[in-house]
């Protein structure tokens, strides 16, 4: 299971919508290394500025790293850290995240150090032995 739901929570999904808030409070406490880096990549974006900020440290245990997987694979966890943080997410490997800009208001329209990250070039260029069993 991707999240810890509460019975309070499960409840409210099942009379209808749930704010980005709960749905937040959620993902925050289920995948708190998850969470954590994409604050941090974030924080770094804002702070230091530059295309996009990003993570090339492997997590230390599976756990983590089945953190991070589950985050970035699931359009609703993705797009609810999206959102929360200000940022558009891009995911290589295992373990490679990076926070770009998010576009204002125009979907589709990312930048091109967005557009260079997630293309099969660099996907390529950022293989290794290392980390093919990730």
């Amino acid at each position: 299971m991707s999240l810890d739901v509460s019975p309070e929570l499960l409840a409210a999904a099942e009379c209808g919508e749930v704010s980005d808030e709960q749905f937040a409070e959620c993902v925050r406490t289920s995948l708190p290394y998850a969470w954590q880096t994409v604050s941090e990549l974030s924080t770094r974006l804002l702070v230091e500025g530059g295309p996009f900020a990003d993570n090339t440290t492997p997590p230390v245990t599976e756990a983590e790293s089945g953190q991070l997987l589950r985050a970035l694979a699931s359009d609703a966890v993705r797009s609810c850290l999206e959102r929360y943080f200000g940022v558009k997410l891009a995911f290589q490997n295992c373990h490679r995240v990076a926070a770009f800009p998010a576009a204002e208001g125009q979907p589709g329209m990312e930048s091109g150090a967005y557009r260079r990250f997630v293309s099969t070039r660099e996907q390529l260029l950022n293989q290794s032995p290392e980390l093919r069993d990730c």
